[in-house]
């Protein structure tokens, strides 16, 4: 198989660095708890709230993203699919440099650099080959690189990346969320950690 993977929120966990950044600024009272999504929503409720969200964002996937976790399952996954000859492939919408970051931090650089930190292009990692990951600027350029790569499933963890009518339709869908959602009539299952996801894309396997 070929296999497509999401990289922000879907390979990194920026939760607790989010959380953290915020209340350092004042975003968010000491006491608040919650994950990047709720995080999300609290901000952009704000006065001038997007543009705070915006900010916070270039921090933490720049000069930030030190302080992100790996998924836990991540590594067994990616070890599964290497020892089964899979090909997984990277591809992540993101932008050379974040919109309201004053440092022009190297956003893509910066993902790289994390990635080699916690070891996935070693072959105990997983053997990602630095080759396969792809970075686009815009939603659909990377709708179309999913489709021009010949991926055969896509993990997400966004619905409208998932439900984008671009979406390549012959690519199964897996959207990776902790929050339970609505399935009826959508075009994707939900998996709500790796060891969930690795059962739906290696169920038919012994």
């Amino acid at each position: 198989m070929r296999i497509g993977l999401d990289f922000d929120n879907t390979i990194i966990r920026y939760d607790e660095v989010f959380l953290q950044a915020a209340r350092e600024r004042g975003l968010l009272g000491a006491d608040f708890v919650g994950t990047k999504q709720q995080i999300r929503d609290a901000i952009r409720g704000l006065p001038d709230g997007e543009a705070k969200w915006q900010a916070l964002q270039g921090y933490v996937y720049g000069s930030g993203m030190g302080g992100a976790t790996l998924f836990g399952g991540l590594p067994e996954f990616l070890r599964r699919a290497q020892a089964d000859g899979d090909t997984v492939l990277i591809v992540s919408h993101k932008t050379e440099h974040g919109h309201f970051d004053p440092d022009k931090t190297d956003l893509r650089a910066a993902a790289l650099s994390w990635m080699e930190t916690q070891g996935l292009f070693s072959e105990r990692g997983g053997g990602l080959a630095r080759e396969h990951v792809r970075f686009t600027s815009t939603r659909q350029e990377k709708l179309k690189r999913i489709g021009e790569l010949g991926c055969d499933v896509f993990v997400d963890d966004l619905h409208e990346v998932l439900t984008d009518p671009d979406f390549p339709p012959s690519v199964r869908r897996i959207l990776f969320s902790e929050i339970a959602a609505n399935t009826d009539g959508a075009p994707y299952c939900v998996c709500r950690d790796w060891p969930s996801v690795s059962e739906v894309v290696f169920r038919d396997r012994r």
